[in-house]
């Protein structure tokens, strides 16, 4: 396999045109309107060499739940954008910007470094047209534009997205801790694993299917290739193929999205090399072609090329809903521009293309995937959601302390409080055991005395605008004395049980054992209850 040195070759790369950081006492700094390419700088890789990447950062725990990773085709929610670097970065921010929030139907979450350049940032994309309703201008430092590299990786966990993190392939402090701050602003849970990592060397599919360089062996020397595929398969439920990667003499960055594409289940455009034929980039892409076809993919081509020092590429585009960005340049000959036009659309006939100048950033080594993270839409529509860790299984006592865990969402990052409730028969009734607690994700239940098989708890989360919506815990048992529904408290439920409750019908204050699942009146629910453990 074509395997490269990825600090000193990148450095290498980038020595001559690369916008440098400082590095004073000590310290990386990135100054405002500084072009930080893509690639590692030369000032970088020397810091690192007494600064390992990842140094007093942990692993947390991974997800516990049901997890699907999103794909970059399915509906999307917004898109994540950083304000960094000159005006040659920023003027195809701008136009990303205006399209996604119009064409795109999506909001843009843009990271600006302070609150007057929110200000500004706001003002522009209103003078050209953006849709201000779905611009969201998050105020936290960041040190460059390439947030597909240190930005949240998105899963499903249950019916709630998820933040999966990882160690940023750069010494960039900032960006590296973006993803833990930009989870405190909207509310997601958030998990990180230890592989070293830029997010542009990545893709998958929405049904588990994943891709990557060989890059990712030689940014993790201690771990082998199946303890880093099997990181992803923990914490992202996915199957990892490593393609080889290109040389650095070609992409500094050897990130997959320079020449991969991933646009639906069992469709994908790769990388071609028209006035390259027989390279060592070329047969990377034709092998990798050959490759999914024989997984019964459909592979679609557009071109590429490579002068001096820089990869024009063109399936390092954005899906957004309805809408692809497709990078296209003055420096090549618009011949290629065309065609990659035309196979986009070919590709993808219900998408609308629309075509950004990228010079500015290919010639920074990534275009415009590299500058984007996509955030997918919320499974609950406009009903919150939840996931119930805990409990899930077990053998419960009367008295027991028994932690309810969970995790929320909402489309508009929204969630107010939760209601939890109990029920002994899987969900056909229930009983409350708080209302209106703080979403903080921890209640400590006290178990009450029932004996009961198939006890469910349920975390239904409340939005604003009181929308309300939630999920069950896995099913457990309560070896309690009292038998559900056994309102006389003989130890069986029979027809007396079913009489006391039509006895005492109607409103139940301020409590009364016939209100069986306590919620301040006796009626039909409670009938179902003991008829749920009748014994005869």
């Amino acid at each position: 396999m074509f395997r490269h040195l990825w600090i000193g070759l990148f450095a290498a790369t980038v020595a001559a045109a690369a916008d440098e950081p400082t590095l004073r006492d000590g310290v990386l700094y990135y100054p405002e309107g500084l072009d930080v390419p893509a690639a590692m700088t030369p000032v970088e890789a020397e810091y690192i060499r007494g600064h390992p990447l990842g140094a007093g950062r942990s692993a947390t725990s991974p997800p516990v739940g049901p997890l699907r990773c999103a794909s970059e085709y399915e509906p999307m929610a917004g898109i994540l954008l950083a304000w960094e670097g000159g005006s040659s970065y920023t003027n195809i921010v701008r136009q990303m910007a205006v399209s996604i929030t119009t064409i795109g139907d999506a909001d843009v979450f843009i990271a600006c470094d302070s609150s007057s350049e929110a200000n500004s940032v706001a003002s522009t994309l209103s003078s050209y047209g953006a849709d201000m309703s779905r611009v969201r201008t998050i105020v936290r430092n960041t040190d460059s534009i390439w947030i597909r590299d240190y930005g949240p990786r998105y899963c499903h966990e249950g019916s709630c997205r998820v933040i999966i993190d990882h160690v940023y392939n750069r010494p960039r402090p900032n960006d590296d801790a973006y993803s833990s701050y930009f989870q405190n602003a909207v509310g997601h849970a958030y998990y990180k694993h230890d592989l070293v990592h830029g997010g542009g060397n990545y893709h998958l599919n929405s049904v588990g299917v994943s891709a990557a360089t060989e890059l990712i062996l030689n940014e993790n020397p201690s771990m082998s290739q199946a303890d880093i595929v099997d990181v992803w398969r923990t914490y992202q439920n996915v199957e990892t193929h490593i393609h080889d990667a290109f040389p650095t003499s070609v992409d500094s960055t050897q990130h997959i999205d320079m020449w991969m594409q991933i646009v639906g289940d069992t469709n994908i455009i790769i990388s071609d090399w028209p006035d390259d034929s027989g390279s060592i980039q070329d047969l990377i892409c034709d092998e990798a072609a050959l490759y999914y076809q024989g997984l019964g993919w459909t592979v679609s081509r557009t071109p590429a090329f490579d002068s001096g020092w820089t990869h024009w590429t063109y399936t390092n585009m954005v899906l957004c809903n309805d809408l692809v960005l497709l990078p296209k340049y003055d420096y090549i000959s618009n011949t290629f521009d065309s065609q990659a036009l035309a196979a986009v659309q070919a590709a993808m006939p219900d998408r609308q293309v629309v075509q950004i100048t990228c010079d500015g950033l290919a010639n920074s080594a990534g275009v415009m995937h590299c500058i984007t993270m996509h955030m997918p839409a919320h499974v609950g529509g406009i009903n919150p959601t939840t996931y119930v860790r805990s409990p899930s299984g077990g053998i419960f006592d009367p008295g027991d302390l028994v932690p309810v865990q969970w995790i929320s969402d909402d489309d508009e990052f929204d969630v107010v409080n939760v209601d939890i409730d109990f029920s002994v028969d899987s969900g056909v009734s229930w009983s409350s055991v708080v209302s209106m607690t703080a979403d903080d994700g921890t209640y400590v239940w006290e178990v009450p005395d029932v004996a009961t098989s198939n006890g469910v708890i349920r975390v239904r989360a409340r939005d604003g605008d009181g929308n309300l919506g939630g999920s069950l815990s896995g099913e457990f048992a309560v070896e309690g004395t009292s038998v559900p529904g056994d309102v006389d408290g003989d130890g069986y439920c029979n027809v007396n049980d079913i009489l006391a409750v039509v006895a005492a019908w109607g409103p139940c204050a301020p409590s009364c054992p016939e209100d069986l699942d306590a919620d301040g009146s006796v009626e039909v629910d409670d009938i179902l209850i003991v008829l749920g453990y009748f014994e005869g």
